[in-house]
C-alpha cells in the first residue's frame, strides 16, 4: 500500500543532464544527503525514546542511510573524489524545517512528514540519474538507490499513522508536499 503522495513538483529532467556534467560534485552531495539521512533518523530515536512502536525501524533506516553512505563513499574513493570538509547548509531543506510548527507533538508530524516528502524527492532524483547514467554498474546502483528511498518515503508517513488520526496525517501531508514543491519550483 503507497502511504506516501505524489510529489507535486517534478524536477525537469535536465536536471540529470547537468548532474552528469559534474558528477563529482553530485557524489558528494550524494554522501552528504545520506549522512545527514542517518542522523536524522537517529535524532528521532533521541528525541522520541516513548515512540517504541517506530525505534526498531528508525534504527534500521538508519543503518540503510549509513549503508548508503559507505557505498557512495567507496564510489567516490575508487574515482579520487574526497569527501568535503563541510557540509554546506542547505538551503532546501532550511525552508522546508521553517515550515514546520512549534509544539512538540506538531512539530513531530511534521518532521516524520518531511522526512517522507524528502526521501520521495530523492527516490525521483535518481531515478533520473539512473535513467541518464549510462555506465551499467552505476545505473543499477541508482536504480537500487531509487526504490529504496521510495520506501522510506511510505516509512515515515506509516510512523505517523501510529500517532495521529489518518485524516489529520493526509491533511498536513498534502501542506507540506504542496510547500516542498514551491520550494523546488
Amino acid at each position: 500500500m503507497k502511504l506516501s503522495l505524489d510529489l507535486t513538483y517534478k524536477t525537469p529532467q535536465n536536471w540529470a543532464s547537468q548532474v552528469m556534467d559534474d558528477f563529482p560534485f553530485f557524489l558528494q552531495d550524494h554522501a552528504d544527503c545520506e549522512r545527514k539521512a542517518s542522523s536524522m533518523a537517529m535524532s528521532f530515536v533521541a528525541k522520541c525514546p516513548d515512540k517504541v512502536e517506530i525505534i526498531p525501524e528508525l534504527i534500521e533506516t538508519a543503518l540503510e542511510e549509513l549503508e548508503h553512505f559507505q557505498q557512495v563513499y567507496a564510489l567516490m574513493a575508487s574515482r579520487g573524489i574526497q569527501l568535503r570538509k563541510e557540509m554546506p547548509k542547505d538551503l532546501y531543506i532550511q525552508q522546508l524545517i521553517e515550515n514546520c510548527r512549534s509544539g512538540r507533538d506538531e512539530r513531530l508530524l511534521d518532521r516524520l512528514l518531511l522526512a517522507s516528502i524528502i526521501e520521495c524527492r530523492g527516490a525521483e532524483r535518481f531515478r533520473l540519474i539512473s535513467d541518464e547514467l549510462k555506465d551499467s554498474d552505476l545505473k543499477h546502483f541508482y536504480k537500487s538507490l531509487w526504490i529504496s528511498e521510495a520506501k522510506h518515503g511510505h516509512i515515515f508517513v506509516k510512523f505517523a499513522l501510529n500517532y495521529w488520526k489518518e485524516d489529520e496525517v493526509y491533511l498536513r501531508l498534502e501542506e507540506l508536499n504542496r510547500i516542498e514543491g514551491e520550494i523546488c519550483s
